[in-house]
C-alpha cells in the first residue's frame, strides 16, 4: 500500500499537469526509500522500479507498457490497471509471501551507483534526438527564471573546468 504522503505528491503533481510517468516517479522514489531504509530489498534497479509502477497503476496513475515491453509486461500493466477500479484488500498470506521474498533480496539495487549505471543504460538505448527532444521539454517547462538560474549555473561551471 502506498504511504499518503506518495499519494498526496502524484495528485500534486498531476493537479499540475505533470506527465503520468512524472507522477508514478513519486511511487519509485518510494519504493527506493523502502529498499534504502531496509524495509525490503530487491534483486536489481529494474526490479525495484517494476514495483514502483506497478504501485503507481494500482493507485490509478495511467502509465502505459513501454513500446518495446514484452507481453508479459503488457499484460501485468494491463492488469494493474484494472485493479485500480477494483478496491479490495490483499490476500495476507500472498502480501506477506511477496515481502518475505523481498526480504531476502540484496539492497545494493537502490544504491546510488547501481540507480546512475541503470540510468546511462536507459538513455544509451534511446536515441539522441529523442534524448534531445525530451531536454527540450524540460528545459521548456522549467520556465524563464528557472532557465536563467540554469544558464548562469552552466556558465560558472564551464568557468571553473576552464580555469
Amino acid at each position: 500500500m502506498p504511504e499518503k504522503k506518495t499519494q498526496r505528491a502524484a495528485s500534486k503533481d498531476k493537479k499540475e499537469g505533470k506527465s503520468p510517468s512524472t507522477q508514478a516517479g513519486e511511487y519509485v522514489h518510494e519504493e527506493i526509500e523502502h529498499i534504502r531504509h531496509g524495509k525490503h530489498g530487491a534483486r536489481s534497479t529494474k526490479q525495484a522500479i517494476a514495483i514502483g509502477l506497478s504501485k503507481a497503476r494500482r493507485a490509478g496513475v495511467k502509465v502505459p507498457a513501454g513500446k518495446s515491453a514484452s507481453s508479459s509486461t503488457r499484460k501485468k500493466a494491463a492488469q494493474d490497471q484494472a485493479a485500480s477500479h477494483d478496491h479490495h484488500k490483499p490476500a495476507a498470506k500472498r502480501s506477506r509471501a511477496t515481502t518475505n521474498a523481498l526480504k531476502k533480496e540484496g539492497h545494493k539495487a537502490a544504491s546510488t551507483s547501481a540507480l546512475s549505471s541503470h540510468a546511462k543504460k536507459s538513455a544509451a538505448k534511446r536515441t539522441a534526438t529523442s534524448r534531445s527532444a525530451s531536454a527540450k521539454r524540460a528545459a521548456h517547462t522549467k520556465g524563464a527564471a528557472g532557465r536563467s538560474a540554469a544558464a548562469k549555473k552552466a556558465a560558472k561551471t564551464r568557468a571553473k573546468s576552464a580555469s
